[in-house]
């Protein structure tokens, strides 16, 4: 499948009818951190796409949240969630837009999809009083990493895991 240019890429506010493709990005990034480390993230059910659909609907009307959606041919190929959040002492941070799923279907990735929904998040995020954005992503998660440095984000923070379970 040719994913085409970003040119044809509208991104704009998800809606109710998105929350079905949403859910079913929503699993398809859990199901990829799982394969990451399955001892660290966990795995997608049956219930996931419905689950990630229905609280993601939830957050849709919060004034301090962001859900943006990528179409390209009315189809949703991606989308993002963020939100502006206070200040917060386990993170050692202050005031910040905090971008929580950023995923690109795997047949429309690295022809720009996830530049546009970054970029737009940022905006988004920036016009709700954000001064800075932070994000986390998984250590195995180079292509990611890649985005978010050419986007200006830096490194910051290491997550590390011990399992107690051995």
């Amino acid at each position: 499948m040719d994913p085409g240019s970003p040119t044809d890429v509208i991104i704009r506010r998800a809606t109710r009818t998105d929350l079905p493709a949403i859910g079913r990005l929503g699993a398809l990034l859990v199901k990829t951190h799982h394969d990451f480390d399955q001892k660290r993230f966990i795995a997608a059910t049956p219930q996931t796409e419905a689950g990630y659909a229905s609280f993601l609907g939830t957050q849709l009307e919060e004034s301090k949240v962001v859900v943006l959606v990528a179409l390209q041919d009315v189809q949703v190929i991606g989308y993002t969630y963020a939100g502006v959040e206070g200040r917060d002492y386990m993170s050692f941070r202050g005031p910040a837009g905090v971008l929580y799923d950023i995923v690109v279907d795997p047949e429309r990735r690295r022809v720009g999809v996830g530049r546009l929904l970054l970029d737009a998040t940022v905006t988004q995020l920036k016009s709700l009083g954000a001064a800075q954005v932070v994000l986390s992503t998984a250590e195995q998660n180079a292509p990611a990493q890649r985005l978010f440095a050419s986007a200006g984000f830096r490194r910051t923070m290491v997550e590390m895991t011990r399992d107690l379970d051995a």
